[in-house]
């Protein structure tokens, strides 16, 4: 497969959907411009998210779409070539809201994703996904995950075994609610939040696509930090905690085809011995 030019967006996204339509719409073809291929925008990007992990404002939810809605098919529109997950709530039948994530180009939804793990409070909000999922698109097989997923190795893992070359990581991450620190890239969710990245990337060996709000919503203010990292956890590009775009071209099969040439993790796996021995087995 020929190089392609991957992209993750730092922005900030409110409550006004129209707004946020808008943006997305105007990133798209600004990095259309700039050659990028694989466009990941941040979690809860078309209507934003809480602003309180707590006691979320029951009269201020965020606004649950549908996939055939008008605001899913604006992105497919402006898409064109490029393929762009974007994040969303997505309405639930019989009521509720999901924190998901659809990833389209201009031919229509090439996959969909519901979050898996839920923060503490979030549940007051959203309904929890129960599966992951891969598929196909133009630069590779791609999986999803949405922000809290990406502390849970096996989350990532579940994608890599699914044959995902690119991981796209779709956050509106916040700084520590309980001991903030004076600085953005001294606080201890930013240093966690490149951690993650990092690691999930380097344990699969897979390109991983992460980006994030920035600005402040509620009691959240967000970190921003997108980038996008390699198959050996080394991060490619970095807007770190201002807005942008992280871009970087890269060979996706061939950087990963280096990175598992010696030590290929996911078929040196022994899952039969992941457990903890009783007695009777020592």
């Amino acid at each position: 497969m020929a190089p392609v030019t991957l992209g993750a967006v730092a922005a900030h996204f409110g409550r006004d959907l129209d707004r946020g339509v808008t943006k997305v719409v105007g990133i798209i073809e600004s990095a259309a411009r700039d050659g990028v291929d694989f466009l990941v925008f941040p979690d809860a990007c078309l209507g934003g998210y809480i602003g309180d992990f707590h006691r979320p404002d029951p009269d201020d939810p965020p606004p649950a779409l549908t996939l055939d809605g008008p605001e899913i098919a604006a992105v497919v529109s402006a898409a064109g070539p490029m393929t762009v997950c974007v994040g969303y709530a997505e309405s639930a039948p019989g009521g509720g809201r999901y924190n998901a994530a659809v990833c389209v180009c201009g031919d229509g939804v090439l996959g969909t994703y519901r979050k898996v793990h839920q923060p503490v409070g979030e549940s007051l909000t959203y309904l929890a996904g129960d599966t992951f999922s891969t598929f196909d698109t133009p630069v590779g097989r791609v999986g999803m995950l949405i922000d809290y997923d990406k502390t849970f190795p096996e989350a990532a893992r579940t994608l890599a075994m699914g044959g995902a070359d690119i991981i796209a990581a779709l956050s509106v991450w916040p700084a520590s609610v309980t001991d903030r620190a004076s600085r953005l890239p001294a606080d201890r969710q930013s240093r966690l939040f490149d951690l993650y990245d990092c690691a999930r990337a380097a344990e699969n060996q897979v390109v991983l696509v992460s980006s994030n709000q920035t600005g402040v919503m509620g009691n959240l203010r967000f970190l921003g930090q997108a980038k996008v990292v390699g198959p050996g956890g080394d991060i490619l590009a970095t807007t770190r905690s201002k807005g942008g775009l992280a871009k970087v071209e890269i060979d996706v099969h061939a950087e990963i085809t280096r990175a598992r040439r010696v030590l290929n993790h996911l078929t040196e796996l022994r899952p039969g011995s992941y457990h903890v021995a009783s007695e009777a087995d020592r």
